[in-house]
């Protein structure tokens, strides 16, 4: 996949998935911004597959 294409996976997963998610707006009231996104990062599959496609953009 070049670079593009990459970006552009990561645009559709985050517009299809990450937007409006409840998960991420309950962690963010009750826990803070930071503990939100760890756990997108390091917990939700859908944040995996971002951090992973980054990975291959770096």
């Amino acid at each position: 996949m070049d670079r593009k294409q990459l970006i552009d996976k990561v645009d559709e997963l985050s517009d299809a998935y990450c937007k409006g998610c409840l998960l991420k707006a309950h962690f963010r009231k009750e826990y803070g911004k930071t503990h939100a996104h760890r756990f997108c990062i390091e917990e939700c599959t859908v944040g995996r597959e971002i951090r992973r496609y980054g990975e291959k953009l770096g």
